[in-house]
């Protein structure tokens, strides 16, 4: 048969809004901390007491970790996949041996069954090793099949690719195409119904794993007819079927052992029992899968803020400048505190986070997005403070630096290794976005129809009566709390310790000045407040401040009660919220005074052409050619550089 042409399809701005508005969830089944958070209401009871993992579930995370901890130590040389920009074959042989393909799934299919909570401490492990081991690891099972699978996968699937899953075949997740990115209203991959199968061509980009993959998840979008609703589609793909070719092997700026490629399909026969769910549930496929598997982003951003905690302390104490260790000088000491702090932090959020996944007893989505984004924006400023500690030594590369005979600290490398993260599986603006949208969900619910251009005047005034009576009960309730009674919290201030009662007092504060600033807001934006990304973008970053410092503080109240360093548990806590609540306080100034506006208007002009004097006296050093590659469909020119391991 002949598959129709895959054109990108022409939507609008509304359309492709509307198109991601029926791909998220749209029911809150369980309660949220973050969700009630935005909402103004502190409910410290959903987090604290700390929730902890079962005794059977540590004892065997626990046992993993200590044999992949010597696998790390004797069998990966960081140094080398940085050289040669790949992974050895047997590097990744020693690891499926290892079970390190299934730590996420179930024993029954062949996997070792670890809980979120084991699975990241396994990712920030074998992460500050290597971090494109790390993304293999994580692309595979966080986002590749086995997740999906198991969420929505049926059972005959389970048992037919699971095992493979889980010990031989590497897996990969395609959505992303050259001209569409967090945009998949415009997803031009076509997989058109053919008896029992489905016929895919297509094009996708950045397709991590892909280059190894046996077995991919592909997004393509199955045209309405009579018998198929049609819509974005999820499919199981084996990587070596007739019509497969991955055409290009990507190389970045980090990550130089990631095996990202370029992946063309023509005429690839899908047998229909390979796709995921019905068809048109694939970007709500994406979604839902991604509520937990976001979480492993930030599992290697802690893994790296403890290799650069370390690396500061070995450092800072060694050189000397004036007379005295440079961690002694006041500027870099600030830098030391920021990172151990922040490392504190992370490893808070991204453990209750975990937790809370495990226990499944919370709807976590806007908790694994805030882990997503603040993980990913603080570890790139802590790599970034480690490199301005280490000063030339930090620019220098580690061979350079082995080479004259000093110790090959890689500062450079995880700097650039960890830049991918503010944009993996949703950049840092998309996140805001995402978040904010989440964050309003409850105002939308009542008040949506009054804002809505396509409603009719009595759905208005049904809004309206709605959003009459919501409001007359929610808004009383953001004038006085508990963060305004100097007795509370005071289990998070025991004898001989720092004082965090104060702290949770400010969240408390914080949490119901952040919804009269977003109910102020929509007030008075109304309908254009989805166009104030600047705006939003603050918002949300300020939940994520409050967030952070709730978690590090009942982090700290857990380490007291279980670890023989509590004290300084407190201390690192007390620290953190401290750091953290001046750049809430700024963010909450920036809500209003910014130049948002202004900045609106120079964009104009550059676009324009307006500034374009601007750049003259320089020489741009790009090559020739389209600022976004063809991607017609058709049968693949180039050769083959799929190379699955055995």
């Amino acid at each position: 048969m002949t598959a129709p042409t895959p054109d990108k399809p022409s939507v609008s701005e509304r359309e492709a809004r509307q198109v991601a508005e029926a791909a998220r969830e749209q029911d809150w089944r369980k309660p949220s901390f973050a969700k009630e958070l935005f909402l103004g209401r502190f409910r410290l009871d959903l987090i604290h007491p700390h929730p902890m993992p079962p005794e059977e579930d540590a004892r065997r995370g626990e046992e993993f970790l200590a044999k992949l901890r010597d696998f790390c130590e004797t069998k990966i040389d960081s140094a080398r996949i940085e050289r040669e920009a790949r992974i050895p074959d047997e590097v990744i042989k020693g690891l499926k041996e290892l079970g390190a393909l299934g730590m996420k799934i179930d024993t029954k299919y062949g996997g070792l069954g670890l809980t979120q909570v084991y699975y990241n401490k396994a990712l920030a492990l074998v992460g500050s090793a290597s971090p494109a081991i790390g993304a293999l690891l994580s692309a595979h099972q966080s986002i590749g099949v086995p997740q999906p699978l198991k969420i929505f996968g049926t059972q005959e699937q389970k048992d037919a690719f699971l095992p493979r899953c889980a010990r031989t075949d590497i897996t990969a997740f395609l959505l992303t195409e050259p001209d569409v990115g967090s945009d998949p209203a415009r997803l031009a991959t076509l997989a058109v119904p053919d008896g029992d199968d489905y016929v895919l061509d297509g094009v996708k980009l950045w397709t991590t794993n892909g280059v190894v993959a046996d077995l991919l998840v592909v997004m393509a979008r199955v045209p309405r007819s009579e018998g198929h609703k049609g819509g974005i589609t999820a499919f199981v793909v084996e990587a070596g079927a007739e019509g497969v070719t991955v055409e290009n092997r990507n190389a970045f700026m980090g990550l130089r052992g990631l095996e990202n490629g370029v992946t063309r399909f023509h005429q690839v026969r899908v047998p229909a029992t390979n796709r995921i769910g019905p068809e048109g549930a694939g970007l709500k496929i994406a979604l839902t899968t991604l509520n937990t598997g976001r979480l492993s982003l930030p599992a290697m951003c802690v893994g790296a803020g403890k290799w650069c905690l370390k690396i500061a302390r070995e450092w800072s104490g060694a050189r000397e400048q004036w007379g005295k260790p440079v961690a002694h000088h006041e500027a870099v000491g600030a830098k030391i505190s920021f990172i151990a702090a922040t490392t504190f932090a992370l490893e808070a959020v991204l453990d209750l986070s975990s937790q809370m996944a495990d226990e499944d007893r919370n709807d976590i989505r806007i908790e694994a997005a805030l882990a997503k984004l603040y993980g990913s924006e603080m570890a790139w400023l802590m790599a970034d403070e480690l490199v301005q500690i280490r000063g030339g030594r930090g620019f220098e590369t580690a061979e350079s630096l082995a080479a004259r005979g000093e110790r090959a600290v890689p500062a450079e490398q995880i700097l650039r290794d960890l830049r991918i993260n503010r944009i993996f599986e949703g950049s840092t603006e998309i996140m805001h976005l995402l978040i904010a949208r989440e964050a309003v969900d409850a105002h939308l619910k009542v008040a949506g129809d009054l804002i809505d251009p396509d409603k009719t005047l009595s759905d208005k005034a049904r809004a309206g009566a709605r959003a009459g009576g919501f409001y007359a009960r929610w808004l009383p309730k953001l004038v006085t709390g508990p963060g305004q009674l100097p007795r509370s919290y005071t289990e998070f201030h025991p004898p001989g310790h720092a004082d965090l009662s104060g702290h949770l007092r400010y969240v408390e504060r914080g949490a119901r000045k952040l919804a009269r600033s977003t109910f102020y807001a929509m007030s008075r934006w109304q309908g254009k407040m989805e166009t104030k990304q600047g705006f939003l973008g603050r918002i949300v970053d300020i939940g994520a401040e409050l967030f952070a410092m709730s978690a590090a503080c009942v982090r700290a109240e857990l380490l007291r009660t279980t670890e023989d360093y509590g004290r300084e548990a407190y201390q690192l806590a007390d620290i953190f919220c401290r750091q953290s609540r001046i750049r809430v306080e700024e963010l909450f100034d920036r809500l209003w005074t910014n130049t948002d506006e202004l900045d609106r208007k120079v964009v104009k002009g550059v676009l324009s052409g307006t500034y374009a004097w601007l750049e003259s006296g320089i020489i741009d050093p790009s090559g020739e050619g389209p600022w976004i590659a063809e991607a017609a469909p058709g049968p693949s020119k180039r050769d083959n550089v799929h190379r699955p391991i055995r």
